[in-house]
């Protein structure tokens, strides 16, 4: 009999992607998966195509997720997430200031000027901009696209907007706080410049989406995703590559706060179809 089989789809934000799967290709083949990849510029076509059956699981940002899962409930079929890194798991976004900034309070920022990544960036605009919405906080929003189609995944706009607040051109800007972390880190953020006015409330990230019912090389995917060891010299480099230090049972419990912001913006319709009037990846 030939050898479980899957085909998965991954979005091309960053070179590494092909040295990751290529590197986990490796591993997989050599424990009975056939498996192999194909990249994809953007989210939404490799949403449609694993919610068409062309592509058999798909690594998916939170909003890929979310309109893989409208998609594939209104053509009368269902996804699950098979797969999460641990590093996916109880994230928050928070919005910025500078360490001088009049603005104390989370109301303080209203009528302000509030820089965030690109159009389709769940955790620098979707999700803290759903948070302000929420807390009755009108601002002007500034918003930096970069890398359109990415959701996020490409930090470029998120680091833009962080440029734009330590330059004094906006009076805060939006990131997910391990990004906050790093952007001082690398400088592009002053040390001690900045400080937190608001916090949003935790939510998941990227998941391995898979459609339901699952096949037998699916299921063996999930199970060797899930036995990949940090020990392993063969995959640790990967992992590190991948930003995670172990493969997790999926959960969507953790993205009801990006589905608000997804409804209240109109990004999405119920129904999966792309209605944002602004957004071409």
């Amino acid at each position: 009999m030939p050898a479980p089989s899957v085909l998965m789809g991954a979005v091309a934000y960053d070179p590494k992607v092909v040295t990751i799967w290529e590197g986990f290709r490796g591993w997989l083949r050599g424990r009975g998966l056939d498996f192999d990849f194909v990249l994809y510029s953007h989210y939404e076509r490799q949403v449609e195509d694993l919610v068409a059956g062309r592509i058999d699981a798909a690594w998916n940002s939170p909003l890929a997720w979310l309109r893989a899962d409208r998609l594939a409930t209104a053509k009368g079929g269902s996804v699950r997430a098979l797969t999460m890194r641990d590093t996916d798991r109880d994230l928050t976004s928070v919005v910025v200031v500078r360490a001088d900034s009049p603005v104390h309070r989370v109301e303080d920022l209203a009528g302000r000027v509030v820089a965030t990544g690109a159009v389709d960036s769940p955790q620098a605009t979707l999700i803290p901009l759903g948070h302000l919405a929420a807390a009755g906080v009108r601002v002007d929003v500034r918003r930096f696209d970069v890398g359109v189609g990415l959701h996020g995944d490409h930090v470029g706009g998120e680091r833009d907007a962080a440029r734009a607040l330590a330059a004094g051109q906006v009076d805060a800007a939006c990131m997910i706080d391990a990004n906050h972390l790093m952007f001082v880190q690398e400088g592009t953020l002053p040390p001690e410049g900045t400080r937190i006015v608001a916090q949003t409330g935790r939510y998941d990230h990227c998941n391995m989406t898979v459609r339901e019912p699952a096949s037998d090389g699916v299921r063996l995917f999930g199970t060797l995703l899930r036995g990949m060891s940090y020990a392993d010299p063969q995959v640790r480099p990967l992992l590190d590559l991948e930003g995670l230090t172990a493969w997790q049972d999926g959960r969507t419990t953790g993205y009801d706060a990006l589905a608000e912001a997804v409804d209240a913006s109109g990004f999405y319709a119920a129904d999966g179809r792309v209605t944002a009037a602004d957004y071409r990846p």
